[in-house]
């Protein structure tokens, strides 16, 4: 680590400041830009520990950069990890009120939730399988705090990878009896298509994002515990969304998920 204790406070009360007052802000390593990848964890790991000591809760984990449409719209090769809240959820059919957000956009994903604990090192898709108790859709809201989206990946990383909110519908499903590999995934904003994709968007296979995810976190001396919800990764590219847009998004064997933006 590069960065003492005092920066990273500091730069966890910047970019959640930045999140709750919806105001766009410069990116961190304009003013540190020899932060490394730890630091910016340990950026990302204050910030939930703010909000934890303000009463909200952690309601999951997420991947980010997974898909390879994602990756080649930011132009990054390396997927990032962060955590979702639970003032973050909205249901299937929710109107979603825009001034909470300052660009926001969608993405299509896949999400399971856990029976069993996954820890690594050595964690891999035969493991993530069985440690999955359902599938379910989910489309996530994402919304970085830096100004015009311009970022690098530390700086998102700290940012907690844009988390900004999350709308689950559709059904679940027994992971025995869905591919979530094959499964597709349909788009549309206003009714036009605007995006389509398959799980296997995400590395290959979104049992691999979890694999990768609890890799990663071992890393930090971390888990993945069981009755863990976990968002896989976009399977598409993020589509922006302004007042007054519907978004359908339709997953093969999975329902469809839907909300306006107000």
């Amino acid at each position: 680590m590069t960065l003492n204790e005092n920066i990273i406070n500091k730069l966890a009360e910047y970019l959640e400041n930045a999140e709750l007052e919806c105001n766009a802000v410069v990116k961190i390593t304009d003013e540190y830009p020899d932060m490394d990848w730890d630091d910016a964890y340990a950026i990302q790991k204050t910030i939930r520990q703010r909000k934890l000591n303000r009463g909200n809760k952690v309601a999951g984990l997420k991947m980010g950069l997974t898909s390879f449409a994602k990756m080649k719209q930011m132009g990054v090769e390396t997927p990032i990890s962060g955590f979702i809240t639970d003032y973050g959820s909205y249901p299937d059919g929710a109107e979603i009120d825009i001034s909470k957000f300052i660009h926001p956009k969608v993405e299509a994903e896949i999400a399971v939730v856990t029976k069993t604990r996954l820890k690594g090192p050595g964690c891999h898709i035969g493991s993530v399988m069985a440690a999955i108790d359902f599938v379910l859709p989910a489309v996530e809201i994402i919304d970085s705090r830096y100004e015009n989206f311009r970022f690098d990946l530390k700086s998102v990383i700290a940012d907690n990878t844009s988390s900004a909110g999350y709308v689950t519908g559709g059904k679940i499903c027994p992971p025995e009896d869905i591919n979530m590999r094959s499964t597709g995934v349909v788009m549309e904003k206003n009714g036009q298509v605007v995006e389509v994709g398959a799980g296997a968007a995400v590395i290959g296979h979104p049992a691999s994002s979890v694999a990768m995810l609890a890799n990663m976190l071992s890393e930090r001396g971390e888990d993945i515990p069981a009755g863990t919800f976990i968002m896989t990764g976009g399977i598409t590219a993020a589509v922006t969304v302004e007042a007054g847009d519907n978004i359908m998004v339709r997953y093969q064997d999975l329902g469809t998920v839907s909300m306006r933006f107000v």
